[in-house]
This record gives C-alpha cells, sequence and structure tokens, in this order.
C-alpha cells in the first residue's frame, strides 16, 4: 500500500493506493497538525486493517505551501520512511501525486525529502 500526504495547507490530505483502489480523505488540521498527525494516518490505516508495517512506499507534497506545514509533515513521514525501511519521495505542484507515484514505481527513493517553499520564509523579525 502507498501512502501519499499533503500538508501544504491547513487541509491535510491523505491518499492510500492499494492495487487499482485509491482512498482519499482530508482533514482540517489547522493549528492540530504537530499533535494529530499520527494518529490522523493511524486511524486511516485501521479503518482499512492495515498497520504502518504494510506501507510498501512513501509520496509527498514538497510544496509550494505553508512553512509550518510542510515541516511538520515531512519529517513525520521522513521518519516514518526511515524507520519502516520504505521509500520515500517527493513531488511540487498540482500533478505531485502523479510524479510521486511514477518515481516509486520506477524503483526511486528519495531517502530524505527537504521541503520547497516556492519562496523564502517569513520570518517575523523579534520584538526586543
Amino acid at each position: 500500500m502507498i501512502l501519499l500526504l499533503d500538508t501544504s495547507t491547513a487541509l491535510c490530505k491523505l491518499t492510500l493506493i492499494d492495487g487499482d483502489a485509491r482512498y482519499e480523505t482530508e482533514w482540517q488540521a489547522d493549528r492540530m497538525l504537530a499533535r494529530e498527525l499520527l494518529g490522523y494516518i493511524k486511524a486511516n490505516l485501521d479503518t482499512h486493517s492495515w498497520t504502518w508495517a504494510d506501507i510498501s512506499g512513501i509520496g509527498v507534497l514538497q510544496g509550494p505551501g505553508s512553512f509550518t506545514g510542510l515541516r511538520i509533515g515531512l519529517t513525520i513521514l521522513n521518519t516514518l520512511a526511515d524507520s519502516q525501511s520504505v521509500p520515500i519521495v517527493g513531488g511540487q505542484g498540482k500533478a505531485w501525486q502523479d510524479v510521486a507515484l511514477e518515481k516509486l514505481n520506477s524503483g526511486q527513493n528519495d531517502r530524505i525529502v527537504l521541503p520547497f517553499y516556492g519562496g523564502d520564509a517569513h520570518i517575523t523579525t523579534p520584538r526586543k
């Protein structure tokens, strides 16, 4: 089963692909992404009686998008891929899922996917 994840906005999008079956779900994560993302993924795996060990590949949207959302999603999925010894690949733009699936199907493994923000991060200046 392949896991695809987009955390580039407050609306988190998860896709699970098993053969020809495709399951897509969305979650309005807002400020709960870091706290609840693993539980959200686990709950969706449980819905199909899958475990972490059933994941055979991971695709993730690299961006552009939210600085914090991308960092959280990529950190969790990079860690998951490493701990389960499965390939992880990234994709950018609107066709990122197709790009990620093509990369996974051709045997590619980015090992670590880095974010693509599409511009400089907007970091606020300290007040002091």
